[in-house]
């Protein structure tokens, strides 16, 4: 088991994008130096309590202050950008990171982020994804091609004697890893991720969801030809650690993470109806509350206690590899919830090492 932290950033709006910045930046040091194995931030222009609109921002300011943590946009919305220009700028990350880089893709979610495009029809969103990743690994290839698609034109110019030379464009190492995130099941966006061999990434989802998933997943990728196995796999879950349970409780409901469920995550959760891939077992989701919540739903407590709730996840589940931790605003006192982060790798993730996710 590793773990990474996942800045969507749920943020309350009242925070001004400088102070934004500085936490998300200041948290990448906190993970890389607490031994965390990848840091993901989050892409949405128009949602206030997600407020990075341009995740490589926070990560090339994190590339040039961290040393060991993987820097992951989670994840650039294709549609909404030009894929030529994505790919030459996503190159250019890989390098300033040496390497240290996943690159996370989807379709977006959000319809605000769509119309400020002037999308008011988003079913095409899937199949703009396949089109610009088509385009980008044509320029991550620094080949002349020319492509004029049913969204984009694009190209890779030829050389020509007399003119300017070009730059290399190509990534560091020669590829980019590529990951895409599904919730709802079955997941179409888990389900090309697996034709491609990508790397898979369950939100919001219990473990009977995250189940579903994976089978989704390994399903497209072997009839693909693609080996894979669970430890591929990143799953979302809320956790807080603390010396005893007690203690993980209190900074849990009554800091950054229960804010953030109590004021924009559990509502917007109910309005939509979004919380039957995420609770399991009760009559009425509607009742669901904090203390429901901290008790079933996140993985609050000690490190025995942690360790304990994640292997019974594990087992129930099928397994998965990193427990992808979305990151809250504890700006206004931050030693207990970067204490939780050095606990994760230090005390929880040793407990979870005998207990390798399967192989199929």
């Amino acid at each position: 088991m590793k773990f990474a932290l996942f800045q969507s950033p749920h943020t309350p709006p009242e925070r001004t994008p400088r102070e934004v910045y500085d936490w998300v930046v200041g948290q990448a040091v906190v993970a890389d130096q607490a031994g965390l194995t990848e840091y993901w931030v989050g892409e949405h222009a128009t949602v206030a309590w997600e407020p990075v609109p341009n995740p490589e921002i926070i990560l090339a300011a994190a590339a040039a202050r961290t040393e060991r943590i993987k820097l992951c946009p989670g994840a650039h919305l294709l549609p909404y950008h030009h894929p030529a220009s994505l790919a030459v700028q996503v190159s250019w990350l890989t390098h300033l990171a040496e390497g240290r880089y996943i690159l996370g893709v989807g379709a977006g979610a959000y319809p605000s982020d769509a119309a400020l495009r002037g999308l008011t029809d988003m079913r095409g969103n899937h199949d703009m994804v396949v089109e610009a990743l088509e385009i980008m690994e044509k320029v991550w290839a620094a080949e002349p091609f020319h492509h004029e698609g049913k969204f984009w034109k694009a190209g890779y110019p030829q050389t020509k004697e007399g003119q300017l030379p070009l730059r290399d464009v190509r990534p560091y190492g020669g590829k980019v890893e590529i990951a895409m995130a599904g919730t709802s099941s079955p997941s179409k966006s888990l389900a090309f991720a697996g034709s491609r061999g990508y790397i898979p990434l369950s939100v919001f989802s219990g473990n009977e969801r995250v189940a579903q998933h994976w089978a989704t997943f390994s399903e497209a990728a072997e009839a693909a030809g693609h080996t894979v196995d669970r430890s591929m796999l990143r799953v979302q879950r809320d956790v807080f650690v603390a010396e005893t349970d007690k203690e993980a409780r209190k900074w849990a409901i009554e800091g950054g993470l229960g804010y953030a469920w109590s004021r924009i995550l559990l509502p917007h959760f109910k309005r939509l109806g979004l919380l039957d891939g995420l609770v399991q077992g009760v009559a009425d989701p509607l009742s669901v509350d904090l203390d429901y919540l901290a008790d079933h739903v996140w993985i609050v407590g000690s490190p025995d206690t942690v360790a304990e709730k994640l292997a019974a996840c594990l087992e129930e589940s099928g397994g998965w590899g990193t427990t992808l931790v979305p990151g809250h605003n504890y700006a206004a006192n931050p030693e207990p919830w970067n204490e939780s982060l050095r606990l994760m790798a230090a005390e929880v993730a040793p407990r979870l090492r005998k207990l390798a996710p399967a192989a199929d």
